[in-house]
């Protein structure tokens, strides 16, 4: 206890001996034109956040600096004989010299970091500080993958008051390796697989929610553009390439806006005269689209050289889903269309109700067309066509009793009820002998009231004709409705099928880089040792 009370005593007078005379405006230079050496390593902590629309990254680190104060030590120093037992002091940051490196692509205005610690000085003057900050970095955005992107994110170290030819910044050295990583902190930091050091070989660390780190190199960079009196000289660049985790979009935006996006292509399964009702659906679809598009355009950064990757697919249902409506109109404009407005070729039928049904695999009767209809109905009366006159008479008696509702038609309305009777009572009462002669007598003498009964007859089969034509033409142009929808019903699955699988293969494709470095074989990872690598497996 009295020993330890000492070693406080003796570290007191230590201090305000090593202070005697020290000014933390000089740089440490025992010799004219000696040039200090200041090694720089960061461990991060926490990778806090990446805002996407700020373009800044925040990140919670210490940077550790060490340098060499001759003036701060005090092994075999003349007068500081009495503190040989010390090991090492600390002494207040503030008060010492300190090289004056900040983070130059800072973006919230505080330069300095977050709390001034005591620096750690050991016997032969070698300075060593590690204070904690919060950075607040700037970053570029690429949106073009988003949100199955990565970032390369750098945060740019130098000195803002001394020049390359005051003071040299190198990365920490550490036995014979030099540490051009960033390292990791296992207590703090959020598990991933990697980010192995020789502590942890198997790199099982914490790590954010969104982003999985994949390199953490750091780099000297030295810019030949400008003079070693400039300050932009020498640059110590720490990197983090880092990828987007996309689950988070994927439940919550991709996969919604697949389904609804779908649900477009279920308005060609609505009849085709049910226009109304699909382009009713398919506008709020596109409604939907529009929504989700407002919030994707308030997660990214407002720029104009390139288009997020789901922007883009969004973009394409939308145009699906307007293609749609197109369609739709189309098809209630062909099922409405009658023969009196749009007559029909025997081209169109043969194109669109024989060759088209056939190959998009759909029941519906073949078209033939009328020659060969009439040429086989001729044939088939040739055939069946009686010599005799009677049976002519004896059909046209039945078609008239068989047909008593459509005597409306007829043009001589005073007439109708009596025409029949008196062309029969003509026939009965001339017909008085069964021979030929008797028979072609009493016709001749009904004659008149014969014929006007077959001309009503066949005026009545000419109109039903005329309607069963328009009735079929009608249902034609409906059956052609029937096939366009199919068929557009086809190329909109196949479009929009092919489209959402090409424009994500895109992004799941869009994977950092296994190398930090285009061109650079080295990893900028911590060695691992046999020992290790032994205990690991």
């Amino acid at each position: 206890m009295m020993h330890k009370r000492a070693l406080c005593n003796l570290e007191g007078a230590l201090h305000r001996d090593l202070m005697k005379g020290y000014s933390k405006n000089i740089r440490p230079m025992e010799n004219n034109g000696d040039i200090t050496e200041v090694k720089l390593k960061m461990t991060l902590t926490n990778l806090i956040s990446l805002n996407e629309k700020e373009e800044t990254l925040t990140t919670c680190v210490w940077v550790e600096m060490q340098w060499y104060d001759y003036r701060l030590s005090w092994a075999n120093r003349p007068g500081f004989e009495a503190y040989e037992n010390i090991t090492s002091t600390r002494v207040p940051s503030k008060s010492i010299w300190l090289p004056d490196i900040i983070l130059e692509n800072n973006v919230d205005g505080h330069f300095e970091i977050t709390l001034y610690t005591n620096a750690l000085v050991d016997p032969d003057g070698m300075v060593y500080w590690l204070p904690p900050a919060i950075y607040r970095s700037a970053c570029a955005i690429k949106v073009n993958y988003f949100p199955f992107d990565w970032q390369n994110c750098s945060m740019i170290f130098r000195s803002q008051t001394y020049s390359a030819n005051e003071i040299e910044l190198k990365l920490t050295d550490e036995g014979d390796s030099i540490v051009e990583w960033i390292e990791i902190d296992p207590e703090a930091f959020t598990v991933s697989p990697t980010n192995p050091t020789p502590a942890n070989p198997k790199g099982k660390f914490g790590e954010n929610g969104e982003w999985i780190i994949k390199h953490r190199p750091a780099k000297k960079v030295i810019n030949e553009r400008y003079s070693r009196d400039e300050l932009d000289y020498q640059e110590i660049i720490f990197f983090l390439i880092i990828q987007r985790k996309p689950l988070f979009y994927v439940i919550n935006i991709i996969v919604p806006c697949v389904l609804f996006s779908s649900l477009g292509l279920l308005v060609y399964h609505l009849p085709a005269k049910a226009g109304g009702q699909k382009c009713t659906m398919s506008i709020a679809i596109m409604l939907a689209q529009t929504v989700f598009l407002f919030l994707i355009a308030k997660k990214v950064p407002e720029t104009s050289l390139a288009v997020p990757l789901i922007g883009k697919y969004l973009m394409f249902v939308m145009s699906v889903t307007a293609i749609t409506v197109m369609n739709c109109v189309v098809v209630l404009n062909v099922s409405l269309r009658t023969p009196n407005t749009h007559p029909m070729t025997d081209k169109v039928r043969k194109v669109l109700l024989n060759v088209l049904p056939r190959l998009l695999r759909m029941r519906m009767q073949r078209w033939t067309p009328r020659e060969e209809v009439n040429g086989t109905m001729n044939r088939s009366t040739i055939h069946l066509r009686r010599r005799s006159s009677l049976g002519l008479i004896v059909k046209a008696d039945e078609y008239m009793l068989k047909t008593a509702r459509s005597e409306l038609m007829f043009s001589r309305l005073k007439e109708r009820d009596g025409l029949m009777r008196s062309a029969l009572e003509k026939i009965q009462n001339s017909l008085e002998g069964d021979t030929v002669q008797d028979l072609s007598s009493s016709l001749a003498m009904a004659s008149p009231e014969v014929q006007q009964c077959v001309a009503s007859c066949k005026h009545i089969a000419e109109s039903t004709k005329q309607q069963n034509d328009f009735q079929s033409e009608n249902e034609e142009w409906f059956l052609v409705a029937r096939v366009i929808d199919r068929l557009c019903f086809i190329v909109m699955a196949m479009l929009f099928v092919l489209g959402t699988i090409g424009i994500f293969l895109m992004g799941h494709f869009n994977q950092a880089p296994s190398l930090p470095f285009p061109g650079d074989p080295k990893k900028y990872l911590p060695e691992m040792s046999p020992t290790n690598i032994t205990g690991s497996l």
